[in-house]
């Protein structure tokens, strides 16, 4: 009863929460609208073509998962700006069931948002890719391809797990710009260090390894498997741990700090 109590109270002020139904639409638009551009920019004129066409049509995931941040990070700090949080945590002391409550909820609708932009993303590519010289049969877009349909389904994980990440942040730091600065840094900032390594490619393989976008977006690798860092399910793992970690430490200090 009180779980059932928590996530209907929860999910009223989410659904109330200006944006939260623009920001989720956004995931969807500006995802898909990036795969699309991403494809139509590339030309496969020799009808030959080494590239990855399903990592190609999920660019927009990188993009995408920014604006995932901006909502989970709101869902949380709103309360704070506010000063909200004083009646909630009144009204539900168990805090820990609060911050999972609210991290379930936002999960559950960026699982919405982002399967509907990834599936927009992979017809984008299946509709522009051809006439872009890239031949039909090297396009393997369809859920039908084992490792398509990997890519896709942990295309949608990814984007759930940087939801449950930066509702993790956001409990530790409250502050909104903080928590999504620190977000987005923690996950543009790594491939921005890695390529300045030059030449180091040991340490590179590394970060690579450990950083949650770069290790969470091989969860849409279909070739070169044995070239990266991480397999595509251990990179997405990484990602997980890197969610669980702020959770809890978001859970830990939630319990421990006044409102």
């Amino acid at each position: 009863m009180i779980l059932r109590n928590t996530v209907h109270a929860e999910w009223t002020k989410l659904r109330t929460l200006a944006g939260t139904f623009w920001l989720l639409a956004g995931v969807a638009v500006l995802t898909a609208a990036v795969s699309a551009a991403a494809a139509a920019g590339t030309r496969c004129p020799g009808g030959t073509c080494f590239v990855d066409t399903t990592k190609l049509s999920l660019t927009g995931v990188d993009f995408g998962q920014a604006v995932v941040a901006i909502l989970a990070v709101l869902a949380v700090s709103a309360e704070y700006s506010t000063g909200m949080i004083r009646v909630t945590l009144a009204a539900m002391p168990r805090r820990a069931m609060l911050l999972g409550a609210k991290a379930g909820l936002v999960a559950c609708l960026v699982l919405v948002a982002g399967t509907v932009a990834v599936l927009g993303s992979l017809l984008a590519g299946r509709l522009i890719l051809p006439g872009n010289g890239f031949p039909v049969a090297q396009l393997a877009l369809s859920l039908g391809h084992g490792p398509t349909l990997r890519a896709a389904a942990g295309s949608v994980l990814y984007l759930a797990l940087i939801a449950l990440l930066s509702v993790g942040v956001a409990a530790i730091v409250r502050d909104s710009a903080v928590a999504i600065g620190s977000v987005l840094g923690l996950l543009y900032v790594f491939p921005i260090i890695v390529a300045s390594l030059g030449g180091d490619t040991a340490w590179q393989r590394r970060l690579e390894s450990i950083a949650p976008m770069s290790a969470g977006l091989t969860i849409q690798d279909t070739t070169g498997l044995h070239g990266l860092p991480v397999s595509p399910w251990g990179g997405l793992g990484v990602l997980a741990l890197w969610a669980l970690a702020a959770l809890l430490a978001g859970g830990a200090l939630l319990r421990r700090r006044d409102a």
